[in-house]
């Protein structure tokens, strides 16, 4: 079983060998949402109605998602640290600790979720027709939280120990199954919305067996395994550090899940269900146009964090210098395609005609500075993989919850902007929330990196 050994070799060898398969695995990923949402836009009669109603489940899903990253994310960066350090025993209680926290959160995630599921989708918005498809979908959904958190969670432990081949399979494993229980489902047994809900929690299933058995097993350095009782009452100072560095990456998809539902109550009412179904395309596409993104930087993280660990800062600037330029070249790339050819990706998501006509200002709109994103993900990931949690969780916050969501109330009503507003709140926080974490980062990190002294 290849490992990628972060403590020799190229770094940009080093870079490419965790972060391609990291690729791979968070492009098919995103399939778990995407083909649901391709295939449920197609179902005959209610397809677009039945896309703007999961549309509307969307800020619960991130929302899962934000407590997976709070853990594994939090995690995972701490595990690399103390690796680096060669502290076996504490990155060993702290993946353990992770995994205790993940499914800890996935079972109250669950029960709260099935109990609260109808009065929350009606905080959001649902309309009495949309709650028909929006209803079902999530409570099926939910019933697969745990899987889905303890396959997504707990991946960046078997990247961060350098099996990026394996945490590669793990999400293929998942993806494949969905690929192919989505249309049997959906349209073999004409179960519509619901089946593609079924399909995705019955693939999230796949995926964690396949994690939980290589993470238990002999095979890998570090072995998982469950907290004991004794364990788990003095835990606490170690919860705290995982959850204080991921409180960032909580932050970050807890302000999407609240600008998703402040996008769809303001489309809503000054657009209709149209723009919240335009507004499910964009961010289908956003998505995954944005992972060869994160897989980059996600990619570069523990090789970052490993190095600064082992006390060697001039691999920790090249990484983060290699990063910063692959990342741009991906970003300025895809920039210009998206410009000159922004029918084609929205018609990966719908065939609808007139969905397409009023879409394509909308989606100009949206990624109009689609470039700027590099310096958000760049900032973050070096703050986060450094062990800077305060740095991570206000320039987490501020994007989002600072500058998108007043926007999206504020364009729309107060400039009378319309739905133009909306779409435009996302552009403008690309530009001064990403390069206020960037210029920030360059100023903090830099002079503390050249202050330390490389280990003889």
């Amino acid at each position: 079983m290849k490992r990628v050994d972060f403590g020799n070799g190229r770094t940009l060898s080093n870079i490419a060998a965790t972060a391609l398969p990291m690729f791979v695995a968070q492009i098919l990923n995103l399939l778990y949402n995407i083909v649901d949402r391709i295939y449920i836009a197609r179902i005959p009669e209610i397809g677009t109605a039945a896309l703007g109603a999961v549309g509307m489940c969307f800020p619960i899903v991130i929302l899962i998602t934000a407590f997976t990253n709070m853990f594994g994310s939090g995690g995972a960066p701490l595990f690399s640290i103390s690796r680096g350090a060669g502290n076996r025993k504490e990155a060993s209680m702290i993946q353990n600790t992770s995994f205790f926290l993940l499914s800890a959160a996935a079972l109250i995630l669950t029960i709260t979720g099935e109990l609260t599921g109808y009065p929350i989708l009606r905080v959001f918005g649902t309309s009495d027709q949309a709650m028909v498809h929006a209803l079902p979908y999530l409570r099926i959904y939910l019933l697969g939280t745990l899987f889905s958190m303890i396959s997504t969670g707990m991946n960046p432990f078997i990247n961060a120990q350098g099996y990026s081949m394996v945490g590669m399979t793990t999400v293929i494993i998942g993806a494949a199954a969905n690929i192919i229980l989505d249309p049997l489902m959906i349209f073999v047994l004409g179960l519509g919305v619901e089946g593609a809900a079924i399909a995705t929690i019955l693939s999230q299933a796949l995926s964690a067996a396949f994690v939980l058995r290589f993470l238990f097993g002999n095979k890998v350095d570090y072995r998982l395994r469950f907290l004991r009782a004794e364990e788990i009452r003095h835990c606490g100072q170690r919860a705290r550090r995982i959850i204080g560095l991921g409180m960032a990456a909580f932050i970050m998809q807890l302000t999407n899940s609240l600008v998703s539902v402040s996008c769809n109550n303001v489309l809503a009412h000054v657009g209709g269900d149209i723009y919240v179904s335009i507004m499910t395309i964009v961010n289908s596409a956003r998505q995954m146009l944005e992972t060869p993104l994160l897989s980059i930087t996600e990619g570069t993280s523990p090789i970052i964090s490993y190095n600064y660990g082992a006390g060697r800062y001039r691999d920790v600037k090249e990484a983060g210098a290699i990063m910063f330029l692959l990342s741009m070249g991906y970003a300025g790339t895809v920039w210009i395609l998206i410009r000159l050819f922004p029918s084609f990706v929205i018609g990966i998501f719908s065939s609808d005609a007139r969905l397409m006509e009023t879409a394509l200002p909308c989606f100009n709109l949206y990624f109009s500075t689609f470039i700027f994103m590099v310096f958000q993900h760049c900032g973050q990931i070096i703050f986060k993989s450094l062990g800077k949690k305060n740095h991570a969780i206000f320039f987490s916050l501020l994007r989002k919850g600072f500058i998108v969501v007043p926007l999206t109330y504020l364009l729309p009503y107060a400039f009378h902007m319309g739905t133009d507003g909306v779409f435009a709140a996302e552009p403008v926080s690309n530009v001064l929330g990403g390069l206020a974490c960037f210029i920030t980062m360059l100023a903090v990190v830099l002079p503390e990196l050249n202050e330390k002294k490389q280990p003889a």
